[in-house]
């Protein structure tokens, strides 16, 4: 019975846990590019590198409040500073949306037109990343660590395995929450949010309609800043902060978009959580799990590790080749690409 409580509290502090936090945060950057998707019809390559800006904005407003003495107790004060990066990564994506973007919808261009264009703002916004903030990691998470630590769960419950809860895990979990609850009753109660979503459906019979398209696109970006925004910050809390790997969280988002259904908000959050535990699962090194649960002759002598945890992207990549293979328009059937 021991073994079996020791092999479970070791899924959680290595698979459960981690996988729910990563989904959460991949959730709400795969609605971000599945609004994109559905409303504005184009796929936006500058996605991470927009939740790289709005999470950079926000340490810069965290490092600025700490500096102040203002803190949120044993909370990180990240949180308080996310409303400035939101509106600051708003205000960016609105200008880029009115630079770029605006002549290219007026001109009624084909979507990979848009999805090519998104690409040349993608190394726009690389440059004022890296510019802005450099390349190396940047850790600003402050205040309780831990809500169940290690050394203390191994003394209360005296077994082998000890179980780790942090603090920034449960804030990604509840904030995720939050924040999918506020999108979706948007959408489903408010005007604006239904005039989102007819425009979503049929953008000629909506303009007929009297609905204002160019209210529609500014509101969808700034729903999509407060989205990614949110995700950065959440994940750079959660890990680290670093440019680079914000770039590379473009595929995994755009993968828990496609898995999901694109254009459709509950597939995305579905897909994120898909791809999160499919990554932490097979790059996951099972052998510590499988020895407490095996006899002695059968425990393994290896890792157990289907793959490294330096290809977990390759995860991703592979389960979108196949969905784009088998099912296009994913678990709930969203467009196809």
């Amino acid at each position: 019975m021991t073994d079996i409580l020791n092999a479970l509290v070791a899924l959680l502090n290595f698979i459960i846990i981690p996988a729910t936090a990563y989904g959460a945060q991949l959730a709400l950057g795969a609605l971000g590019a599945t609004l994109i998707y559905g409303i504005l019809r184009f796929s936006h390559f500058g996605h991470g590198d927009n939740m790289a800006f709005g999470t950079m904005v926000t340490i810069g407003f965290t490092n600025l409040l700490i500096g102040l003495g203002v803190t949120f107790g044993p909370l990180p004060t990240a949180l308080l500073a996310l409303p400035f990066g939101i509106i600051a990564t708003a205000l960016l994506m609105l200008a880029m949306d009115r630079a770029v973007f605006r002549f290219y919808r007026r001109k009624r261009a084909a979507p990979v037109v848009l999805t090519m264009v998104s690409l040349g703002v993608m190394f726009i916004m690389n440059f004022i990343v890296r510019f802005g903030i450099g390349v190396d990691d940047v850790l600003f998470a402050d205040g309780q660590r831990f809500i169940i630590a290690a050394r203390e769960f191994k003394a209360w419950s005296g077994l082998d395995e000890a179980l780790s809860l942090r603090t920034t895990q449960v804030i990604t979990v509840v904030t995720a929450a939050i924040a999918v609850a506020l999108l979706f009753w948007f959408l489903n109660r408010t005007r604006t949010g239904k005039s989102l979503r007819a425009f979503s459906d049929n953008e000629d019979l909506a303009l007929l309609s009297g609905i204002n398209p160019e209210r529609v696109v500014m509101v969808t970006w700034i729903i999509v800043a407060a989205l990614t925004t949110t995700a950065g910050v959440l994940y750079g809390l959660d890990k680290s902060f670093k440019a680079y790997t914000y770039f590379q969280l473009l595929l995994p988002m755009f993968a828990a978009a496609v898995v999901g259904g694109l254009g459709n908000p509950l597939g995305a959050i579905v897909g994120g959580f898909v791809i999160a535990f499919s990554e932490v699962v097979v790059t996951n090194a099972w052998k510590k799990i499988l020895t407490y649960l095996l006899p002695d002759q059968m425990a393994p002598s290896g890792l157990v590790q289907l793959l490294g945890t330096d290809y977990k992207f390759a995860v991703s990549f592979a389960i979108l080749i196949i969905v784009l293979l088998f099912r296009p328009t994913g678990i709930f059937k969203g467009k196809s690409v």
